[in-house]
């Protein structure tokens, strides 16, 4: 059934009342949803960083390990050079063999190179880790205690915010699409929240501009859905203001002296 714009502008104010009451429930919670989520993503750049830190470690370990066999490797060469050279034919054979010994001996000093830095790496790395993992027992106290206070704040309202969600739910069904799209466009886009208003002493309930008499007429009429041509946001009413009379001063006579 279609509904007639009066209609539609009641059930706009209705949704926009409903829409306020969340927006003050969730300025009641302040920043804390924001700092508990900022908290969470520092808390999950700190644990990338030092999973990488540990990637780095165990590279070096492993290059450690490599090095050392390496060394090994070159040892028993050395060892087979060596017994080879005590039965080589001629000089040509044995200068042959004592540059092997010398290649594989060198290859033992840039192994033990190798591996003092990459010890150095490992004892840098393992304290840049310790400072993390103390800021990271630090931040994780701080998200503990902040959702703690969140939770509490969500527990108080909860029971108020379920019953304005179904609320919500059901006064958008009286809304048609379009115009609940153009409201949550209004909405989306107001500092406060405010996508429906009222024009209060002749002024707009939402920018506080001027509204001229004549589009207070017809505002005052519900024939056709009125914005404001400030902000943008949906005229639906005009609150009248009540003047109150001030009480006539009444003056006594004197009584005539007999």
């Amino acid at each position: 059934m279609e509904r007639t714009v009066s209609q539609k502008l009641t059930a706009l104010l209705k949704m926009q009342s409903i829409d306020s009451k969340m927006d003050e429930l969730k300025k009641m919670r302040g920043d804390l949803p924001e700092e508990v989520q900022d908290l969470e993503d520092e808390i999950a750049g700190y644990e990338t960083r030092i999973d990488k830190f540990n990637r780095e470690t165990k590279g070096w370990e492993d290059e450690i390990s490599a090095k050392k066999q390496r060394k090994k490797d070159a040892d028993k060469l050395i060892l087979k050079y060596k017994d080879q050279q005590m039965n080589v034919r001629n000089n040509r054979e044995y200068d042959a063999l004592s540059k092997e010994v010398e290649s594989e001996e060198l290859e033992i000093q840039l192994a033990d190179k190798k591996i003092k830095e990459a010890k150095a790496k490992i004892e840098s790395k393992k304290g840049e880790i310790d400072k993390t993992k103390q800021i990271l027992d630090e931040r994780q106290k701080d998200l503990a205690g902040k959702k703690e206070e969140l939770d509490s704040l969500l527990n108080e309202s909860q029971d108020e915010e379920t019953k304005l969600l179904k609320d919500r739910e059901k006064q958008s069904k009286n809304i048609e699409d379009r115009l609940m799209r153009s409201y949550n466009k209004i909405r989306k886009n107001a500092i406060n929240g405010l996508a429906v208003v009222s024009v209060k002493r002749d002024a707009c309930g939402g920018c506080f501009n001027v509204v001229p008499p004549q589009r207070q007429a017809e505002i005052r009429e519900r024939k056709k859905i009125i914005v404001c041509e400030h902000c943008g946001r949906i005229l639906a009413d005009v609150e009248e203001v009540v003047v109150e009379e001030k009480p006539k001063k009444t003056t006594r006579r004197k009584k005539a002296a007999k």
